[in-house]
């Protein structure tokens, strides 16, 4: 099976083209950093308008490098969460291709193709896992029991792991988008002149909560202007509490399932030394951890073409009408066929 995927849930637009046996065959994303740098963050109207000018061109792209044109068997798009413009645009594309090309289309869970991402990597990591999702919305720790069978353990109670570094960032006065920009700048701090605080790690359980390390950087910049390596060593020490938070959690996660491999995803999985120290303590553990490639923890059509690749084979479909969530639940998700074994269950005489 041959699935096209596009990815539209935000300032990225994307196309890809997955193979059943073949692997990945193409992969095109066009970034909106550019375009909402000079408001500092991202646009909803620009970037639904974005997408509408640059998905004929990406997918033009994608078919020519896959060599597929006339040969695929579905496309998968995303259908939330996300902002609802940007949804909508790639939803009405994927869908007017699948009536053009007469194949099936599936609309398909943002959160569960970051979950999926690492399946595009050899080797896969195994079922059952602990997942650690962390991106510029969402800090969660999931016990992955298989595809479509999640239960969240722990979320964040307010910034997201993803908007403390952007957040933080933007304090010290870094442009948009901040926490690549933080990340690069910490290399040449120094440990030891700010300690910010570890939250929740004081408690038992998996959650999060990060607004309280922005109120104690935002101190320290107040506090005294602040010379170039000191903005570095605070950005040390914010990437520090970060990063110390998220592996104290998710080791915490694997010592409660049982599990022995960690999955990372999310745009702040591509974060350096979080891989680093993430390894590090998984490996003391006698666990291993598993990534998806830096360019797969953003967000990509690859994954989702994972992810439709998986329902549309199991017979899933989507309905005539286009919907698309800004909010969904990831435990409303279930295993691919499952609504479909349900259905027929309760239909049969």
């Amino acid at each position: 099976m041959r699935i096209l995927a596009v990815e539209t849930s935000c300032d990225e637009s994307a196309v890809a083209v997955l193979d059943e046996r073949r692997g990945l065959l193409a992969h095109e994303l066009w970034s909106q950093v550019d375009l909402h740098r000079a408001f500092g963050g991202v646009v909803p109207e620009l970037a639904a308008r974005d997408h509408v000018r640059r998905l004929p061109l990406l997918l033009r792209t994608a078919l020519e490098q896959a060599q597929a044109h006339g040969q695929i068997d579905g496309v998968a798009y995303t259908a939330g969460p996300g902002l609802i413009g940007a949804l909508l645009t790639g939803a009405a594309f994927a869908r007017a291709l699948s009536f053009g090309w007469g194949v099936p289309a599936i609309g398909v869970h943002h959160l569960e193709g970051h979950l999926l991402a690492p399946l595009l990597e050899t080797p896969t990591p195994p079922f059952p896992h602990v997942a650690l999702l962390v991106s510029g919305g969402h800090t969660m720790l999931i016990d992955v029991l298989g595809i479509g069978e999640y239960r969240i353990l722990g979320q964040t109670r307010d910034d997201a792991a993803g908007e403390a570094f952007d957040k933080t960032a933007k304090l010290l006065g870094l442009p948009y988008p901040g926490g690549p920009e933080l990340a690069q700048l910490a290399a040449s701090g120094r440990a030891g002149d700010y300690v910010f605080p570890r939250p929740m790690l004081d408690r038992p359980g998996f959650e999060f909560s990060f607004s309280g390390l922005k109120t104690a950087v935002m101190l320290a910049v107040r506090a005294a202007p602040l010379s170039r390596q000191a903005l570095a060593d605070v950005a040390f020490a914010v990437q520090d509490a970060i990063v110390a938070t998220l592996c104290a959690k998710a080791l915490r996660a694997l010592a409660h399932t049982g599990h022995r491999a960690l999955v990372v995803s999310g745009g702040v999985g591509a974060n350096r030394e979080l891989r680093a120290r993430l390894t590090r303590e998984t490996d003391a553990a006698g666990a291993r951890v598993y990534y998806p490639r830096p360019q797969f923890c953003t967000d990509n059509a690859a994954m989702i073409a994972m992810a439709g690749l998986h329902r549309l084979r199991a017979g899933e479909r989507a309905g005539s009408a286009i919907e698309v969530r800004a909010r969904w639940p990831l435990t409303e998700l279930r295993a691919p066929g499952a609504l479909l074994d349900c259905a027929a269950r309760v239909c049969t005489p």
